[in-house]
């Protein structure tokens, strides 16, 4: 029997479960809204409320029997709060053998548009991105203690079926902000979902870095989408003027820049991406909607 516990059944997990569900005897997810978690039971099995916090008699007896982890929930001002509320528990239990751990490219900080692979710096100073990162150690820590395999997949900016510029396109909410020397690194759910597979496949552990082959500039996706639904682009926006209606974490996702490769990703993983950038994957959402 091998038991997967689901820390956050957010879009990526539930792309994952789409496409390696049967890997697993039993699958039980968590959310954070109970009314949420009620109403995904009958697609995702079992799926459970936890707040960060408190652990339920049912959430404590799943990661009592949970042989691998996939964690997907943001880490807060105490830290990640799986470790925080279930670390000691999973160690006592012995059986977890596989954990792989959703983090996020912005770790790295800003490289001033310069190429970053896993053995670059991290430079995230403060913030969810820091949090992000001190989280990925407290993980491979844990990996060590337990001697479970910790993958750590580093995501670049998520698209996919319903969250794309398509979608955005169509509701009227894209918008073309003009940066100088602004690029970012995209991947579409599809190829999260190969990289989850492949990590509980391959059990190597470390981190890897989970993006497209091509970073381009943010208006690129954008002026492709129009393209395919035959209408024209929004305006380009000044980051300046648009700064001014932006959320504080839009601003700081604006503050940094690099390109990330995936070569581990590849090599190590052994993923080929189905959708090496936006356009294939702009493509393919455009024909199956």
């Amino acid at each position: 029997m091998s038991n997967l516990l689901v820390i956050g059944l957010g879009f990526s997990a539930q792309h994952y479960l789409a496409e390696d569900s049967a890997r697993w005897t039993r699958i039980v997810a968590t959310v954070r809204d109970p009314q949420r978690a009620a109403a995904l039971e009958t697609q995702a099995g079992t799926v459970l409320a936890f707040d960060g916090h408190s652990v339920s008699r049912e959430l404590a007896r799943a990661v009592d029997e949970a042989d691998a982890l996939l964690v997907s929930a943001p880490p807060g001002e105490a830290g990640d709060p799986v470790l925080a509320c279930c670390g000691d528990a999973l160690i006592k239990a012995g059986r977890v053998r596989d954990v792989v751990y959703l983090s996020t490219l912005g770790v790295y900080g800003n490289h001033d548009g310069a190429w970053v692979d896993e053995t670059s710096e991290c430079r995230a100073k403060d913030g969810r991105t820091r949090r992000r990162y001190d989280a990925e150690q407290a993980w491979l820590a844990f990996g060590a203690r337990s001697g479970a395999a910790v993958t750590i997949l580093r995501l670049a900016g998520i698209y996919g079926p319903g969250r794309s510029a398509l979608d955005n396109m169509r509701a009227g909410t894209a918008r073309i902000i003009d940066k100088l020397g602004q690029v970012f690194n995209r991947i579409h759910v599809a190829d999260i979902a190969q990289a989850i597979e492949a990590s509980f496949a391959r059990r190597v552990g470390g981190v890897f870095n989970v993006c497209d082959d091509e970073p381009t500039p943010p208006a690129d996706p954008i002026v492709h989408a129009a393209r395919l639904l035959g209408v024209p682009p929004p305006p380009a926006i000044p980051f300046d003027v648009a700064r001014q209606t932006m959320s504080p974490m839009a601003v700081s996702f604006y503050a940094d820049c690099r390109r990330a490769r995936n070569d581990r990703l590849k090599s190590v993983l052994g993923v080929s991406l189905r959708y090496p950038t936006y356009r294939e994957g702009l493509d393919a959402i455009r024909r199956s909607s």
